[in-house]
């Protein structure tokens, strides 16, 4: 006999349209908090965004130890410094924080951390990332979330109706206003790789709300003579059990990068198990709860009259 592991039972019948309200009470005090507390004490950003000395070394060891390299180079009280793996074991990239001062001030920097590393290392590739090009990554970064967010919102408009896609798009910004609080919260480094978290939030985010849009729209049609209160209930509980399951079996796989990742991806990986859990509240409680405020039926059965009128 199979055994199923069944997270959500069978026929649910969870009355998500009556917790509404108290969604809605939380979801304005996360933003409002995320807003807060962005304002008061702003994002740790990383040298992607500030500007530094980047450094790509080789050791002759067989594997580079980069938990010495973080002890020695942290010591040296050149500010923040990033240390990863990356291709061959041999192989570290070495990111340091712009000092203070001119073009001296970073070449004696950078004689500092080569002295350190010793005759162990080769340094193979050297960069200087100056403040323009921080700014210019953190426009292009905005730039990028934005692009994305339009891109979204276009989509669900063609593929629904444009009820659905203002609610998407209300969901998304609740994710990624959320995110960006969190990172505020906690002080992690918000840089590139955080940017490319946000892209991968939206895109399970939007995900996640497509099937339950298809599903409202589905019963829509199929329930004619059902309120839109209860049309939205039954098709959050047909679409939970995917639901929940397509975000447990992707939280374990996060879980996994935070405890054996290391520090180096630890902070992209709790971004993104954050952006897993809000996505997932979002799209049942923020989605279907702004487009339960729209009378559903009445468009659903406009569009249905338009269709047989322009198939006759």
């Amino acid at each position: 006999m199979a055994f199923r592991l069944k997270i959500v039972p069978e026929n649910t019948a969870v009355d998500f349209q009556a917790k509404n309200k108290i969604a809605a009470l939380f979801s304005a005090f996360l933003i409002l908090g995320s807003f807060g507390i962005f304002m008061l004490q702003g994002l740790n950003l990383g040298i992607d965004f500030k500007g530094g000395i980047l450094l790509e070394a080789r050791t002759s060891q067989q594997q580079a130890d980069v938990a010495a390299l973080r002890r020695d180079l942290g010591g040296l009280g050149l500010g923040e410094v990033s240390i990863q793996s990356f291709g061959a074991p041999q192989d570290v990239l070495i990111r340091v924080q712009r000092q203070e001062g001119d073009e001296k001030a970073q070449i004696a920097a950078l004689e500092k951390i080569t002295a350190t590393l010793g005759a162990d290392f080769d340094v193979r590739r050297t960069e200087f990332v100056g403040p323009t090009v921080g700014a210019e990554l953190q426009e292009k970064g905005i730039l990028a979330v934005l692009c994305a967010l339009l891109a979204i919102m276009v989509y669900i408009w063609f593929r629904f109706e444009w009820q659905f896609s203002i609610a998407a798009i209300l969901a998304l910004s609740h994710d990624i206003i959320s995110t960006i609080g969190l990172f505020a919260f906690t002080s992690f480094e918000f840089n590139l790789a955080t940017v490319a978290a946000i892209l991968t939030i939206a895109g399970y985010s939007i995900n996640d709300t497509v099937v339950v849009f298809d599903r409202v729209r589905e019963n829509l049609r199929r329930y004619k003579s059902q309120e839109q209160r209860e049309i939205l209930n039954i098709s959050l509980n047909e679409t939970l059990s995917r639901t929940v399951m397509t975000s447990v079996t992707t939280a374990l796989a996060l879980l996994a990068i935070i405890f054996f990742g290391g520090a180096v991806l630890r902070d992209f990986a709790i971004a993104l198990l954050w952006g897993v859990a809000i996505g997932t509240y979002s799209s049942i409680f923020v989605a279907v709860g702004f487009i339960s405020r729209f009378d559903l039926k009445a468009a659903a059965e406009e569009a249905e009259e338009h269709g047989l009128t322009n198939n006759e």
